[in-house]
């Protein structure tokens, strides 16, 4: 079965998008700062975060004010992805969820954070 992964539309004291990935026990996350990439030719900044539960992947809902990231949270697309490669710690996945759909990277820049994009298919 492959793993799964999500974006939650987090609209917080400034609305972002949260990439989560279902890895090692865990879901590895990052916060995208702009809607993400659907097609190719547009990167995004992607900013690791702490990692969340795996149960944390269907949460919906409202965040009370005085937690940490109070707001609310809504899933903006979700499925399942495949890893196609880990190299120096740069990630090429094939998502398959609503939106994003097709062949992602991400790749580590300085610190936490990553660049996240959607490259070309056959025929774009």
């Amino acid at each position: 079965m492959s793993p799964r992964f999500v974006v939650h539309r987090h609209d917080a004291s400034r609305l972002h998008w949260d990439l989560r990935l279902e890895r090692e026990g865990v879901l590895k996350s990052w916060a995208v700062p702009k809607e993400p990439p659907v097609g190719p030719g547009v990167k995004r900044l992607a900013v690791e975060v702490e990692d969340h539960d795996l149960d944390h992947i269907d949460f919906e809902g409202e965040i009370p004010e005085g937690e940490y990231g109070a707001g609310t949270v809504s899933i903006w697309d979700g499925g399942t992805y495949d890893l196609l490669s880990e190299h120096d710690r740069r990630l090429k996945l094939a998502l398959r969820g609503k939106r994003l759909r097709g062949e992602y990277v991400l790749v580590p820049l300085e610190g936490k954070n990553w660049l996240f994009f959607r490259t070309k298919g056959k025929g774009e």
